[in-house]
């Protein structure tokens, strides 16, 4: 039964939660199994929809009425907390205009993005993720939109730490329709100590003022309307750690935000886009040097190059400092930051454009997840292939050893399951099988593996939603 079947069939649907969320739980401690979410009293006559991956220490969830309710954060995590919309316990509807409806959201490390039935896009947050737009929201209510190039210099250069520590579900209490899994929290391991130091910057603000959240504001965006060319449907949306991805009706997609390490696929190390560009994935799209190569002399390389890199993007994903995308070919393309070789390409070099995952060419992909280093992929076959950064086994292939092209995770317990949806959380993973069998792996200290949800649910109906790191 799908999910408007269940629906029809009145089963009552329920979000579960597990993980770190720290405004939940009374102790700050994590939650290490599935618990059921209640919609606010607010909520009355509504029901739950779907799941979106969460930020930092927060979760959004969407109901009936298109409502995204956020809760989870507390008042000292600074930037999520105003980004999460100061909801805590209890969720609670985020301040968007009340005749919009929202069908489908995602949020990086301290930036949201949702879209509306007829491929409108909202964004707010961290303010050099959120680009020029029409303001919709009061600025008291979420922050400020000054135009501050001193501030924004300054935002240039700091970098943050994509610490998602939860996870949630929503399911008929007999059935699960769709899921949504978060990602790891806690201390960087000491190849991460960039991160972590320069995200203690972010919270600089809130020294000398341990109740106020004034600073963090004035770093934040109220929502706003992103512009795209007329005529443009967005479909799909994808927020990494400082950028954000967006995908048209007509496979288009488009990029915005901080760009650095050629996570924008501008063939730039641009620092800063503040308007939607359409990256070239298909028109332009590079090869590794072994396929080039190989096709050097072909006069029909043209038309093979065609052939691979398809007509159209159908799938997108973000991960920390890096994008990937899947087309319509079945081809895996990335770019962006390669320190641990999450661009597939045999190395550790950053990747400026769109460039094919040659490794993998004759498998046909399907999704893909991405990690704050690793990436995630399922082939149309229901096999996983994974590569990047490995410390906490976050690739599934027996070992902590990173690896810069893909490997195919072919551990017992997955023999002759056929993956079907993928998630990735910073350092973990998840799939979920065409028998609606959850496999989770990586790392677990808040809980986000989630292993005891296994025992608890029928994931049969299940539809994995991409979670950001």
């Amino acid at each position: 039964m799908d999910e408007d079947g269940a629906r029809e069939a009145g089963k009552e649907q329920v979000v579960l939660m597990w993980g770190y969320l720290p405004g939940v739980s009374p102790q700050r401690s994590p939650l290490l199994g599935p618990v059921p979410v209640r919609l606010p009293p607010a909520a009355a006559g509504d029901a739950w929809r779907d799941v979106c991956g969460g930020g930092c220490g927060f979760a959004m969830a969407i109901s009936e009425s298109g409502k995204l309710l956020t809760w989870g954060s507390t008042d000292d995590m600074g930037q999520s907390y105003v980004t999460a919309g100061k909801h805590e316990e209890t969720p609670e509807a985020f301040p968007l205009p009340s005749d919009v409806a929202i069908a489908r959201a995602d949020a990086g490390w301290a930036h949201c993005v949702a879209i509306t039935d007829e491929g409108v896009v909202y964004t707010w947050g961290w303010k050099e993720c959120v680009p020029t737009g029409r303001v919709i929201a009061d600025q008291a209510s979420v922050g400020t939109l000054e135009k501050d190039e001193r501030q924004s210099a300054i935002a240039n250069n700091q970098d943050i730490s994509h610490n998602k520590g939860n996870s949630i579900a929503v399911s008929p209490r007999s059935q699960v329709s769709r899921t949504s899994s978060g990602a790891a929290s806690g201390p960087s391991e000491s190849r991460g100590t960039e991160e972590s130091t320069k995200r203690r910057r972010l919270s600089s603000a809130k020294q000398g003022n341990d109740s106020s959240t004034s600073g963090d504001e004035n770093l934040s965006a109220p929502p706003c309307v992103v512009t795209f060319n007329t005529g443009v449907k967005i479909t799909a949306v994808a927020a990494g750690g400082r950028h954000t991805l967006a995908l048209s009706d007509f496979g288009q997609v488009w990029g915005w935000g901080y760009g650095g390490e050629g996570q924008l696929g501008l063939g730039s190390r641009i620092r800063t886009v503040s308007s939607p560009h359409p990256i070239p994935c298909i028109e332009s799209t590079s090869y590794g040097k072994d396929r080039l190569s190989a096709m050097k002399g072909n006069k029909n390389a043209e038309g093979q190059i065609n052939k691979v890199t398809g007509n159209r993007v159908t799938a997108i994903a973000c991960g920390g400092r890096h994008s990937v995308v899947v087309t319509d070919s079945g081809a895996l393309l990335a770019f962006g930051w390669g320190l641990y070789g999450q661009c597939g390409q045999g190395n550790t070099d950053d990747v400026l454009s769109p460039t094919c995952v040659s490794a993998i060419l004759g498998v046909k992909m399907q999704d893909v997840a991405a990690g704050l280093w690793h990436t995630v992929s399922i082939s149309a076959d229901g096999d996983v292939y994974s590569f990047g950064g490995n410390q906490f086994g976050q690739l599934g292939i027996g070992s902590d050893q990173a690896e810069t092209i893909p490997k195919l995770v072919d551990a017992p317990s997955l023999e002759n399951k056929n993956a079907r949806s993928v998630s990735c959380g910073a350092r973990h993973s998840a799939i979920i099988t065409d028998e609606g069998e959850v496999f989770c792996w990586g790392w677990n200290k808040y809980g986000q593996v989630g292993i005891s949800l296994l025992y608890y649910y029928d994931f049969s109906q299940v539809r994995w939603g991409k979670t950001l790191v």
